[in-house]
């Protein structure tokens, strides 16, 4: 499984996928510890919805993290069983469930998971992973015709938690995302609409224990960004470019400590990066990287903590720059935003 940024983004409210019309996906945890997920509007209407099946125990219910523009959202649910599957909610609220090939159909961490916050585009291909018997993951591709593409990328571990984890899928078909070897280290890689696979690595990430290149989100132009960890476990920012070059930053401000430093969660189809930073006391803070590279503006949502752990967690920004996220107050509670 990914390591986590400063905080994983597994706690309710959790907002993930935003659209161009400013629509958000995601879910919350309720007073009973289950999942429920939720569509909301431009207007702050909400819908919560339940994949069929989904069980109702602690742990179980549903996630959603894909929005295309369309509406469509992609996620997993639980079982009453502790068996994961995957679906699709179709925008006029419509479902289809589905198990990808290599599977496991014993409890979590076992079966289907489309996880990243661009796990769908508008065509309606859907990304995400596969953890068998052995708890290892494999990628595929649900085409919009619900065919599905199986793919290991070379070097992936076979143990449980490692394997192969695609995380976004661009409108194009590409497909980004990261591959935890038998070191358990962590590589990037590409998956070209032929199904070239290509793995990469930021130079300088280190070669330890969840150490690496970590790929999140891949824009129209097939740019991709995400965080390296060093042989310090420093997280840094970068950027992919088409061609294979790199580009890598530090937000202004981000902490030089193990466990601190920049983590981007998305890049926007004009080229626009957001996420968060963790600072020198442990605190989050939301910024954007300019298309250019050239300017940061750093933010906190009204109400974050400033404590230690507390803060503001931005997961995604659409072409208008809108941003999805949630934060954590001084109570410890987690809540969503969208910053315009």
């Amino acid at each position: 499984m990914l390591r986590a940024r400063a905080l994983p983004p597994t706690r309710a409210p959790s907002p993930g996928g935003i659209n161009t019309s400013g629509a958000i996906a995601g879910f919350i945890r309720d007073p009973n510890n289950v999942r429920q997920a939720f569509l909301r509007t431009n207007n702050g209407a909400f819908t919560v919805f339940n994949a069929p099946g989904a069980g109702t125990a602690s742990f179980q219910g549903t996630r959603a993290y894909g929005l295309s523009e369309g509406g469509s959202i992609s996620g997993w649910y639980i079982d009453a069983a502790g068996v994961v599957h995957g679906y699709v909610r179709a925008s006029n609220g419509s479902f289809t469930t589905f198990d990808a090939p290599s599977a496991g159909t014993g409890s979590y961490p076992q079966g289907t998971f489309p996880f990243g916050f661009n796990s769908i585009n508008n065509a309606g291909a859907i990304t995400g992973y596969a953890n068998d018997v052995n708890g290892s993951g494999h990628g595929f591709l649900r085409t919009p015709a619900g065919t599905f593409v199986t793919f290991d990328v070379p070097g992936a571990g076979t143990l449980s938690g490692e394997g192969t984890y695609p995380w976004a899928i661009n409108q194009s078909g590409v497909i980004t995302g990261y591959v935890w070897d038998a070191s358990n280290a962590i590589h990037g890689f590409v998956r070209a609409t032929d199904g070239t696979l290509t793995s990469f690595d930021v130079p300088g990430g280190g070669t330890g224990y969840g150490q690496g290149t970590n790929p999140l989100d891949i824009n129209k132009t097939g740019s991709i960004t995400g965080y390296w960890v060093d042989a310090s476990n420093v997280y840094h920012g970068f950027v992919r470019a088409p061609g294979g070059t790199f580009t890598t930053f530090d937000v202004p401000g981000a902490g030089t400590a193990a466990n601190q430093g920049t983590f981007p969660s998305g890049i926007n189809d004009a080229g626009a990066v957001t996420g968060n930073y963790t600072d020198a006391n442990n605190v989050n803070h939301g910024f954007v990287r300019d298309a250019k590279g050239n300017s940061f503006t750093v933010f906190d949502a009204p109400g974050a903590g400033a404590a230690a752990n507390q803060g503001t967690f931005p997961n995604l920004n659409n072409a208008g720059g809108a941003i999805s996220g949630f934060f954590i107050d001084t109570n410890s509670v987690y809540r969503g935003f969208v910053r315009r």
